[in-house]
């Protein structure tokens, strides 16, 4: 049976071009849609989607309040983003809200097919974008992964603070004013957590944060 896919992104054209791209792969487009408004408008409950792949910047509904609404609304579809936008903070917010993946709209189709595929099967893409070690370390909760052991790691009231600044779209520069410390003692706490908590890059310190339940959405 074929898998089942809806496209959402404003641009028609490439919209059409992933659409015909995928059904060459073996997928079927279960519907297409401009924004996020559209895609709530034509899901059927009887026949959702089991996959959406979604950009991020879209008129009237975009993909930051979408995933967050499917993850609320019907958390068993899976949200795959692909983006132009390849910066820290999009990447943090749109895996915050619910997105299994997120690769850039110049990958190439064997990559897009590879993460669809993960994100199916596993929930989650590895992607160089996306650290692979960071992505496991929040979902790959084996016990025999480094990363479990540090959810018994316990951390400070200042470091968990840290930690919740770290989720937010603030430079260090401004998270050091927000907690009255100094960018040195930003930096102390950041190199200090990324090793206390086996992560690599404000990323995988926020998506850390996220899993643990340090922050919420």
């Amino acid at each position: 049976m074929k898998k089942k896919i809806a496209l959402v992104d404003d641009h028609v054209m490439l919209r059409n071009g992933l659409a015909a791209l995928l059904e060459d792969c073996g997928y079927e487009i279960l519907f297409q849609a401009s924004n996020g408004k559209e895609l709530i408008e034509k899901l059927n409950e009887k026949a959702l989607p089991q996959l959406v792949l979604m950009d991020i910047n879209m008129p009237r509904m975009d993909g930051f309040e979408t995933a967050l609404w499917l993850k609320k609304n019907h958390p068993q579809v899976c949200v795959l983003a692909l983006s132009m936008l390849d910066d820290e903070a999009s990447i943090i917010r749109m895996l915050r809200a619910g997105a299994g993946g997120y690769i850039l709209k110049d990958s190439d189709p064997d990559e897009l097919q590879k993460a669809i595929e993960a994100v199916l099967q596993k929930g989650f893409y590895h992607s160089e974008l996306v650290s692979g070690k960071l992505i496991r370390a929040i979902n790959n909760l084996d016990e025999h992964d480094a990363f479990a052991e540090t959810l018994s790691v316990k951390l400070s009231e200042k470091e968990t603070e840290f930690l919740r600044w770290a989720c937010t779209d603030l430079s260090y520069k401004e998270i050091a004013e927000k907690m009255g410390i100094s960018p040195r003692t930003v930096d102390n706490y950041r190199d200090t957590l990324q090793e206390k908590l086996a992560c690599k890059g404000r990323i995988g310190l926020a998506m850390w944060a996220i899993k643990n339940g340090i922050v919420t959405v």
